[in-house]
């Protein structure tokens, strides 16, 4: 059985604390700026975890890379690109959330028709497969956005 990763709290409060003190801040300031509570905090400092959300925000607050801070003998893997392209687009603050799911589900269709994407992408663009993809993207838009594509 593979061994799990796990987050190292311990460490991630340490620098956590590194970065409190090169800012020259008190835990106080650390809550209102992350938008964090103080009781979060205090229960982080005595050894327990704070949720998801806490977290992203103590880790957007510092700078740190919160992957930096699991440990365990697991291969890290890169994210696939339709992970990282659903990401960015509802991420976008230019695109409302229709636009955004509407162009997500454009592009699973494209990968979709194209049997998935990999280094000779030009070799997938035959005469058919774009003319399948047009076909898929065309019903896309006519459903909009509320079809999910599997």
């Amino acid at each position: 059985m593979a061994k799990r990763a796990r987050f190292d709290g311990d460490a991630f409060y340490a620098a956590l604390d590194g970065e409190r003190q090169a800012r020259q801040y008190t835990w106080k300031r650390v809550a209102e700026e992350s938008g964090v509570s103080a009781s979060t905090l205090t229960r982080f400092s005595q050894g327990k975890r704070p949720d998801v959300d806490g977290l992203a925000a103590l880790s957007a607050w510092s700078g740190l890379e919160v992957d930096r801070f699991f440990t365990g003998s697991y291969a890290k893997k890169e994210p696939e690109p339709l992970a990282l392209i659903s990401s960015c687009l509802r991420s976008d603050p230019r695109l409302n959330e229709d636009t955004a799911i509407a162009i997500d589900e454009m592009v699973k269709a494209a990968y979709r028709s194209m049997g998935g994407l990999d280094e000779r992408m030009e070799d997938s663009f035959t005469p058919e497969t774009v003319t399948t993809m047009r076909g898929e993207v065309a019903e896309v838009l006519r459903d909009g956005a509320d079809r999910r594509l599997p």
